[in-house]
């Protein structure tokens, strides 16, 4: 009997010894996976809130398109319209510098003889025929650029009309009624027809009269009274 409650006894201590270990194990085990818990808690709570905001602004690539919009104004354009050379503008009407016959009109750049010297060359103007002492009147507004006693022309006065036009007021008397430098009107009397101009001296009483426009010469009495010819 004593050797039978001796094992019985010897097995329950066993069996007390495995429940206490595994009792131990479980309560570890409780232990821990309440600690990861409470630590995964933590860590959440620590963790830094997602930013949701919505930008005021969205990149460009998601913002709506096919929407019309106004177009700037093409300030290139008008610089280079502005660049363009002025149109003319007539302010005044043009008057001839005299009244009188057309001696020798305007060549066009063809060669006519000259009746002075009696050789082939271009007329670059027009000889209006006029007696001594006639007034001559500027064909338009402008500004005296040049008054001068010129060796084959004589007696000149130049004004520039303006818009790239130049009139040339040859073979006056030396009573020129402007200087360099003046303003004149349409039809202000600037001098007088004389006999200065040695290169036509054999020709009757007249005012050479020549415009140029832009440097080139044109026919003076097509440009003043277009419906001439």
């Amino acid at each position: 009997m004593a050797k039978l409650i001796g094992s019985k006894g010897a097995y329950i201590a066993l069996s007390a010894a495995l429940v206490a270990t595994v009792g131990a194990g479980v309560t570890a085990y409780s232990k821990a996976v309440k600690t990861a818990g409470e630590s995964y808690d933590l860590n959440i709570g620590s963790a830094e809130p997602l930013d949701v905001s919505i930008p005021d602004t969205l990149p460009t690539d998601l913002k709506q398109t096919g929407v019309a919009k106004d177009k700037p104004s093409d300030s290139s354009s008008q610089e280079d319209s502005s660049s363009e050379p002025p149109l003319e503008v007539k302010t005044q009407p043009n008057v001839m510098p005299v009244n009188g016959e057309i001696l020798q009109p305007f060549s066009g750049g063809e060669l006519v003889k000259s009746e002075t010297l009696g050789i082939w060359k271009t007329h670059d103007g027009v000889d209006i025929a006029a007696e001594r002492g006639t007034p001559v009147r500027a064909m338009n507004r402008g500004e005296v650029t040049a008054v001068a006693e010129d060796p084959l022309w004589g007696n000149t006065v130049i004004i520039d009309h303006g818009s790239g036009l130049m009139g040339y007021y040859y073979n006056l008397s030396s009573g020129v009624a402007v200087k360099e430098g003046d303003s004149v009107q349409a039809g202000q009397t600037i001098g007088a027809v004389g006999d200065s101009a040695e290169i036509e001296a054999a020709m009757a009483s007249h005012l050479h009269f020549g415009l140029k426009k832009n440097g080139e010469w044109i026919d003076p009495v097509n440009y003043i009274n277009p419906s001439s010819k």
